[in-house]
């Protein structure tokens, strides 16, 4: 049985606002909840008009509302911005509110360029400088291990409940899994970002895993870019819409996400075919049995325990259909009832 779960970015696709985007993501949870995914992960972004969600941990709220059974967390909340101490009083209160449903999945990413960056972090921005203490100091407090020195030691954490959300590390790099290891917690593998270096970044994981509280053994997930269509001619129109996000990327240019109207109209020059072709591997784009031959070639690389899946169509209608096509080819509904 593969476990699916979701990772939404909240995109904002050319000719829609920011409120339709919200709306979208608060839909697509709703149908992942229906569908049988295991969980449904925000990402954290800021000052980019391609996707819109800066605060995960306010939309988890909304989101755990509205479904019933999928598990909701941040894929992941950007800690090098914050104090450990209040991301995990607001994963308490989520935890709280939804009992046994919440991850709190952390990385070092600034989400955004170094500018945005500083004013997120009020000019304070450490760029993940600290992140491996930031990141023992969140898992004290949730354990309650905090060394008799630290600040905080002795400060009553709420609110006081018995459960924990699942802690999770984010990363697309071996320092991402290394430091996971030594935590003992969980880790996805951000393939979206880094499709050439997953499998040895896993094996490592793996291998050198020392168990904790979290979890006693080890536990991976890889986030993989996809996008499952009825047709190849629809997956074809669909990735164009992909190939100029991807070079609108290099390009640096802040723009919302390219409509397959968009995608299909475009014409390249040599360098941005470069670009395509050199971004071709973080995607997996096609019907569902080219898509699930893919996605089970690439689970059994990374010996992965779950596939998260992040897709950006150019239509919010496209998304829906492809995590439909998805639930049906791996049968989410059957594995769920049972």
């Amino acid at each position: 049985m593969t476990l699916l779960s979701v990772l939404d970015q909240t995109p904002v696709i050319a000719g829609h606002s920011v409120t339709d985007a919200i709306a979208a993501t608060v839909e697509l949870a709703q149908l992942a909840d229906d569908l049988g995914y295991t969980r449904y992960w925000c990402a954290e972004h800021h000052g980019l008009r391609g996707v819109s969600n800066p605060c995960p941990e306010v939309m988890l709220a909304r989101l755990g509302s509205v479904t019933k059974r999928i598990r909701i967390g941040s894929g992941g909340i950007m800690l090098p911005y914050y104090s450990p101490f209040k991301v995990a009083e607001q994963f308490m209160m989520l935890e709280a509110l939804f009992p046994n449903r919440v991850d709190l999945g952390i990385g070092r990413a600034p989400g955004g360029d170094m500018r945005t960056a500083q004013a997120v972090a009020a000019g304070a921005y450490n760029r993940g400088e600290l992140f491996a203490q930031q990141a023992a100091e969140l898992l004290n407090l949730m354990r309650g291990t905090l060394p008799d020195d630290h600040l905080a030691h002795g400060v009553l954490l709420q609110p006081e409940i018995d459960t924990r959300p699942q802690l999770w590390m984010l990363g697309s790099s071996e320092f991402g899994g290394l430091l996971a290891a030594q935590l003992g917690i969980r880790f996805s593998f951000a393939h979206f970002i880094n499709a050439h270096f997953g499998k040895q970044v896993a094996l490592a994981y793996r291998e050198r895993f020392q168990p904790g509280n979290e979890t006693s053994q080890p536990y991976l997930a890889a986030a993989v870019f996809v996008i499952c269509a009825d047709t190849e001619q629809e997956a074809a129109d669909l990735e164009k819409a992909v190939d100029l996000r991807r070079v609108q990327m290099a390009y640096g240019l802040n723009e919302p996400i390219p409509t397959i109207e968009q995608g299909i109209a475009q014409e390249y020059g040599e360098r941005e075919q470069l670009v395509i072709d050199r971004e071709k591997p973080r995607s997996i784009i096609g019907t569902p049995e080219r898509v699930t031959e893919r996605l089970t070639d690439l689970q059994q690389q990374f010996q992965a325990d779950e596939l998260m899946v992040l897709t950006v169509a150019g239509s919010y209608r496209a998304r829906l259909r492809s995590y439909e096509l998805l639930a049906d080819a791996f049968q989410l509904g059957s594995n769920n009832a049972a």
